[in-house]
C-alpha cells in the first residue's frame, strides 16, 4: 500500500510538471488540469473502494507554505529602480483599490442575501477579491517584460494586501479604536523585525560554507513567518521585505555600510536560492491544488444554485478590473484577462472563523469562481496569441505589397 501511494504521488507530480510545461503552448491554466486530475483520482479511489485517511486538515498546511513560497518567489522577481517606480506605484494602487472595491461591494450583497453583519459579510467577500499569484505569475511567464513585471507586482501586492486586510477584518474587537492603533503598530513592528531578520538571513546565506545552505534558510523563513503569525503580526510583510532585499542584492555595492556582504558573492548565492525557491514553490503549489481537487465533491463542482452567483461575481471582478486599468492607463490586452482566483481564495475561505461564514459563499462558489476566472485568462491569452499571428501575417503581406513595385522597376 505504501509503495502504491508513493508511485501515485510521484506520477501525479510528474503530470503536474507536464501541465506546467504545456500551459505555455495550450494556454490552459495548469490549475484547472490539477483540480480535474485530483478530482479524477478521487473518483478512481471511490470506484476501487480504497479507504484513505481524511486529508482535509492537511490542506491549510500546504496552503500556508504555498503562500509563503509564492510571495517569496514573486518578490525575488521584483527589481527596484527609478525607472520602474511608476509601474510599481500603479500596480500597488490597482491591487489595493481592486480589493477594497470588490470586497465592499460584494459584502453588501452577502449582507443582504445572508442576513448577517457587514463585518462577517466582508470576511466572506475578501477571498474573492484577491488575485492568485500562484496562477497569475506562471501564466505571465511568456508575456513581454513590462507586462510580466506588472503581473508580478500586482498579484504579489494583491496577496499581501488581501491577507493583511482579511486578518484585520476577522479580529474580534474590530470596532475598538485601540484595535486599529494596535494593527498599525503591528505593521511598524513587523517592518522593523523584517529588516533585522533579513540582514541576518542574508548574512547567513553569504557565510554558510556547508553544502546544505538553502534549505535551512527556507525553513527559517517559514519558521519566522509562523511565529509572527502566532503573535498576530502581518507576517507576509516579512516575506516581501526579505524577497525584495535578496532580489535587489546587486545594488548593495552602492551602499558603503553594507560592503561587508560582498554583494558579488551574495548575488551568486541568491541566484541559486531563487532556483530552489521556484522548485519548492512548484512542488507545494501542485500538491495543494491536487489535494483540493481530490477533496472536491462532484455535487460541489456542478452546484446549479451557485453557478449564477459565480458568473455574476466573475463579471463584476472583470468590470472593476477594466475600470481601474483604464483609469491608470494600463493597456487592457492582455493584462485585463490575467486576474485568476486560486490558492489565496481557498486558503482564506478555509480561515473564516466558525460562525462568521455566509451560506451562499460556500465551497461550490469558490471552486466555480476559480475555474471561471482561469477560463477567462485562458481564452484571453489564446486570443492574444491569435491576434499576434494575424498581425504578423497582415504585416508580412503589407511588406510584400510595398516592395513588389520596387521589384518590378
Amino acid at each position: 500500500m505504501t509503495t502504491a501511494i508513493i508511485i501515485t504521488i510521484c506520477s501525479l507530480l510528474l503530470f503536474a510538471y507536464v501541465f506546467d510545461i504545456s500551459s505555455s503552448k495550450t494556454k490552459v491554466p495548469s490549475v484547472i488540469l490539477l483540480l480535474l486530475l485530483g478530482w479524477g483520482v478521487r473518483q478512481i479511489v471511490n470506484f476501487l473502494g480504497f479507504n484513505l485517511p481524511n486529508l482535509t486538515s492537511t490542506l491549510p498546511i500546504f496552503g500556508t507554505i504555498g503562500l509563503i513560497m509564492i510571495v517569496l518567489e514573486g518578490s525575488l522577481d521584483i527589481e527596484l529602480n527609478r525607472s520602474k517606480m511608476l509601474i510599481i506605484g500603479k500596480s500597488i494602487a490597482i491591487s489595493l483599490l481592486s480589493i477594497l472595491m470588490i470586497s465592499v461591494g460584494l459584502a453588501f450583497v452577502f449582507q443582504y442575501a445572508g442576513h448577517i453583519t457587514f463585518k462577517f459579510a466582508l470576511a466572506n467577500a475578501i477571498p474573492f477579491a484577491i488575485i492568485s499569484s500562484a496562477i497569475a505569475i506562471p501564466s505571465a511567464r511568456y508575456l513581454k517584460s513590462s507586462q510580466k513585471e506588472f503581473v508580478i507586482y500586482e498579484s504579489s501586492m494583491s496577496d499581501i494586501f488581501g491577507v493583511i486586510f482579511f486578518n484585520f477584518i476577522i479580529n474580534d474587537n474590530l470596532e475598538s479604536s485601540q484595535t486599529i492603533r494596535t494593527f498599525f503598530l503591528q505593521i511598524v513592528v513587523i517592518i522593523l523585525i523584517s529588516f533585522v531578520v533579513t540582514i541576518a538571513l542574508a548574512f547567513l546565506l553569504s557565510e554558510i560554507k556547508h553544502h546544505v545552505k538553502y534549505t535551512p534558510i527556507i525553513l527559517l523563513v517559514i519558521l519566522i513567518y509562523s511565529i509572527s503569525k502566532m503573535y498576530h503580526l502581518p507576517s507576509l510583510i516579512f516575506i516581501l521585505v526579505f524577497g525584495l532585499f535578496l532580489g535587489n542584492v546587486d545594488k548593495l555595492k552602492y551602499i558603503k555600510r553594507l560592503e561587508k556582504f560582498h554583494s558579488e558573492i551574495l548575488n551568486s548565492e541568491v541566484i541559486k536560492f531563487k532556483e530552489l525557491t521556484m522548485e519548492f514553490s512548484f512542488l507545494i503549489r501542485s500538491l495543494f491544488f491536487l489535494l483540493f481537487g481530490y477533496l472536491m465533491e462532484t455535487s460541489e463542482l456542478l452546484n446549479m444554485e451557485t453557478i449564477p452567483w459565480a458568473i455574476g461575481i466573475t463579471v463584476c471582478l472583470f468590470i472593476v478590473r477594466a475600470i481601474l486599468l483604464t483609469i491608470f492607463r494600463i493597456p487592457l490586452k492582455p493584462i485585463f484577462y490575467i486576474a485568476p482566483r486560486g490558492l489565496i481564495t481557498i486558503l482564506l475561505f478555509l480561515s473564516i472563523p466558525f460562525g462568521q461564514s455566509v451560506e451562499i459563499a460556500n465551497k461550490s462558489l469558490i471552486i466555480q469562481v476559480i475555474i471561471l476566472t482561469a477560463l477567462v485568462m485562458m481564452f484571453g491569452l489564446m486570443k492574444k496569441n491569435n491576434d499576434e499571428v494575424s498581425k504578423y501575417i497582415i504585416d508580412d503581406e503589407i511588406i510584400k505589397d510595398e516592395t513588389y513595385p520596387e521589384m518590378i522597376v
